[in-house]
């Protein structure tokens, strides 16, 4: 079916999905909106299906991420052979698109994306993401790589393991001296918890793994890694805080871990297409070698 598909029609619903809008689309590829429309509704009939919703922003559907995939993967694999072929425009960076959780973005992601060789250039365009979820960014062609927790495979992609990254059950000390006193798990069913968001299971599992049910209502969201580290060292809550993020404030007296003996460790993975593309292949070679240091083996 793919190679009857024109290419002007696919590389225009790839700039309909990434810009939003048609009218965005239009800007991008120097042509009409009406064009626009009428180049997605030509590749509509030609497939047979309907590919995106015509909201603001647009939203594709199930075939249109099949087509935005495909356009992504098309993309890719022109620039690799146009820099093989020292075509003209060949030195142009590669955006190679990532989803990640905002703990790794915080923690170890920025420091192995600084190890990519600055030659060929490449950018980045990272999607924050909790890890449960990136897959489906993977899905819907949005990226094409992802560090997950999930080790199945999204159809077309490869999977790597890169270690565990570690969360310790953390409070002020403060706040462990008022609030957890009496039998852990009866305390924190009554304590006040940051979450990340209400996607974030974390406080939730560790009351669970307790014998409990989940952690109290009394809630603080704060979507930000360096944000909810800070509001649990500030005393807002106890929350489960990365390991790298909470040792320089247990270190500093700013932060107790009040179950030590329970850290908690999500395993993490890195998928990514299965495409013969260097400059992939590359960021991923650098993000398995910081993973390799910055986070912790099955065994540890």
């Amino acid at each position: 079916m793919m190679a009857n598909l024109p290419l002007d029609q696919v590389r225009t619903l790839l700039a309909v999905a990434d810009e939003g809008t048609f009218d965005a689309a239009a800007g991008l590829l120097h042509v009409t909106p009406s064009a626009v429309s009428q180049r997605v509704k030509a590749l509509e009939q030609r497939t047979g299906s309907v590919l995106v919703t015509r909201t603001k922003p647009v939203r594709l559907t199930e075939s249109g991420q099949v087509v935005v995939r495909f356009a992504r993967r098309i993309t890719a694999l022109e620039r690799d052979a146009r820099a093989e072929l020292g075509m003209a425009g060949a030195g142009e960076p590669v955006r190679v698109s990532i989803a990640v959780n905002a703990d790794s973005l915080a923690t170890w992601l920025l420091p192995a994306l600084a190890r990519v060789p600055a030659d060929p250039p490449v950018c980045f365009e990272l999607h924050r993401e909790d890890q449960e979820h990136t897959t489906a960014l993977l899905r819907e062609g949005t990226v094409m790589a992802a560090v997950t927790s999930s080790a199945t495979p999204v159809q077309g992609c490869s999977v790597r393991r890169l270690g565990n990254l570690r969360y310790l059950a953390a409070a002020m000390p403060a706040f462990v001296a008022r609030w957890l006193t009496g039998t852990l798990l009866d305390d924190l069913t009554r304590a006040p918890v940051v979450v990340f968001d209400r996607r974030d299971d974390l406080q939730d599992a560790f009351v669970r793994s307790l014998g409990g049910h989940r952690a109290s209502e009394l809630r603080h969201y704060v979507p930000a890694s360096e944000a909810f580290a800070e509001s649990v060292a500030a005393g807002l809550g106890w929350g489960m805080v990365p390991e790298e993020q909470a040792l320089p404030r247990l270190r500093a007296g700013e932060l107790v871990s009040f179950a030590p003996d329970r850290p908690v460790d999500v395993p993490l993975y890195w998928q990514q297409w299965k495409l013969d593309s260097p400059a992939l292949s590359t960021v991923a070679e650098a993000i398995a070698a910081t993973a390799a240091t910055s986070l912790r083996s099955a065994a540890s």
